[in-house]
């Protein structure tokens, strides 16, 4: 009977960090946690995660490959909280130190299917020249004492940001048991060319959550 009615839906991920572009940088490695609601809960895989670090290649000296895999499985009863990937990179400074160069963050695709997504990065700025000739000198640049907050909306107005570079995911999602639950994630015709649109236009909505 349990079969015939699910009291969950499952959300099922499996892809890759592909790799990065960061002109002014070199030797990078990223991390990557995911965020989601109270309702939801992960049945399996891993929530986060360190890549190895990787550097420019000749072929292609503006671009980084980390083909970092990721593979979860969500359960949840209600889509309220999708799940959203937060990936932070960093490096080294001028003076050896590890700092951060880049945070970004975008949802998980809702429909089925493989997907690909290139999150724009960015990196806390500091609120003053004195300040920042400090963090400078001393090896200790604004950052985020947790990465999390950057899937969040609350104080993000009062941040002072600079862009830095992109990085590129590919996801290979699976869903279960959503429309019988009575949620249909199936794209229409109309959706699907409206999403086209939008992305020739600059507006995909998973890419600019956090583009700012």
């Amino acid at each position: 009977m349990a079969l015939n009615n699910p009291s969950v839906f499952l959300l099922m991920i499996n892809g890759q960090i592909e790799g990065a572009n960061f002109p002014d940088y070199d030797d990078l490695y990223c991390k990557y946690c995911f965020v989601y609601g109270h309702d939801w809960a992960p049945t399996s895989g891993l929530e986060e995660g360190i890549s190895q670090i990787t550097s420019k290649g000749r072929g292609s000296p503006q671009r980084l490959v980390w083909n970092f895999p990721l593979e979860i499985t969500f359960k949840s009863t209600n889509p309220f909280g999708w799940p959203q990937i937060v990936v932070s990179v960093y490096g080294p400074d001028t003076f050896g130190n590890d700092v951060v160069r880049g945070y970004g963050a975008t949802h998980i695709p809702i429909t089925a299917g493989q997907h690909t997504r290139t999150i724009p990065m960015f990196v806390p700025e500091s609120t003053s020249r004195l300040q920042k000739f400090t963090s400078w000198l001393m090896g200790r640049r604004p950052e985020y004492t947790d990465p999390r907050v950057v899937a969040q909306g609350e104080g993000r107005e009062v941040t002072r940001v600079r862009s830095l570079g992109f990085v590129t995911l590919s996801f290979n999602v699976v869903t279960k048991d959503m429309r019988k639950l009575g949620y249909d994630n199936t794209p229409s015709e109309s959706t699907h060319t409206m999403h086209t649109h939008s992305a020739a236009t600059g507006l995909a909505s998973g890419e600019q959550l956090y583009s700012t």
